[in-house]
């Protein structure tokens, strides 16, 4: 009798240890994708969202904010999956890079913890739905999102980022479409200021991601991939990134409409930046620079976008 329940509990345990086993495996693997989401990036950009949106229900007075909040969500969600979709699709396209470099080659399509296959089609599935997400919403909301899918996954991560420093620009492009999904959400004719936002994304885009690719340069040249310091050196880099950020600050004040205290923020951000891109010139330490210009541009576009909105409440 003892033998027998020894047996049975043992049995048990076993079974158990097994349903803890692949419950924790199942959980490993929800957090797999949301890494290969990028969920930080996709955030980010989600601010910018709600920017548009947001600005859009300002200057729209038939539209009340308050009584349409499912709207909101709707955008935001659907754009959340289109950014993350794109994202996921990224990192199964890149999974043969990846590996060479630092910052990537412990995502799970690197290591082996998710199959490719599977990946693609989660990827394809996210943007699928926030597609369709954003279509119930507004039509031309939806294929702004497109046109950014198509932009990032083709344009970019397929073909340019291999052959040309212009992938930046093409990633500058596809990073500046969330404000115009934000707005178009509302008003499909889309308003000057959201040609506006979209021109301060796409401006602001280069200088952050080269300052990126200074501080990666490395990795970049390990893996092939031919970023503007890789290809032409620290001196170019440098000079292109000071031009977009003198570039930004006149483009920003278009908005002076906006009021003084926007005027005010959006001149000390951009002068702040501009001098610190200046000081770069006689800096020894290059990658401590561009460690600077990076931390800097992400505290300015956050700062920026949401003083946008507070000016308007």
């Amino acid at each position: 009798m003892d033998k027998t329940n020894t047996a049975i509990n043992s049995s048990d345990m076993e079974g158990s240890h097994m349903d803890e086993t692949e419950i924790d495996a199942k959980d490993k693997s929800w957090r797999d994708y949301v890494t290969l989401a990028k969920m930080g990036i996709v955030n980010s950009n989600l601010v910018t969202v709600f920017a548009g949106f947001f600005l859009a229900s300002v200057y729209n007075t038939d539209f009340q904010l308050m009584q349409n909040m499912h709207i909101l969500i709707l955008t935001l969600v659907g754009a959340g999956l289109v950014m993350a979709g794109g994202c996921t699709l990224n990192n199964y396209i890149d999974r043969d890079i990846d590996p060479v470099m630092e910052r990537t080659k412990e995502r799970p399509t690197v290591t082996g913890k998710l199959n490719p296959s599977n990946v693609l089609i989660a990827g394809l599935s996210e943007a699928a739905l926030g597609i369709m997400i954003l279509g119930a919403v507004e039509p031309v909301a939806a294929l702004i999102s497109v046109i950014g899918l198509i932009v990032y996954v083709l344009v970019y991560t397929i073909w340019l980022k291999r052959v040309s420093t212009l992938n930046t620009v093409a990633g500058s492009f596809s990073g500046a479409v969330p404000p115009l999904i934000g707005w178009a959400a509302i008003e499909p004719s889309l308003h000057i200021y959201a040609w506006l936002l979209f021109s301060i994304m796409f401006i602001w885009q280069p200088p952050h991601f080269l300052a990126l690719a200074m501080k990666r340069c490395e990795e970049y040249r390990a893996a092939g991939v031919p970023m503007l310091p890789v290809v032409a050196g620290f001196a170019m880099t440098k000079r292109q990134i000071v031009l977009y950020v003198a570039t930004l600050l006149p483009i920003s004040l278009l908005l002076y409409e906006f009021g003084v205290i926007y005027i005010v923020c959006a001149s000390v951000l951009g002068i702040g930046w501009l001098a610190l891109g200046l000081v770069g010139f006689k800096m020894k330490d290059d990658v401590k620079w561009a460690r600077l210009m990076f931390v800097y541009s992400l505290n300015y576009m956050t700062i920026l976008f949401v003083v946008m909105v507070v000016v308007h409440l």
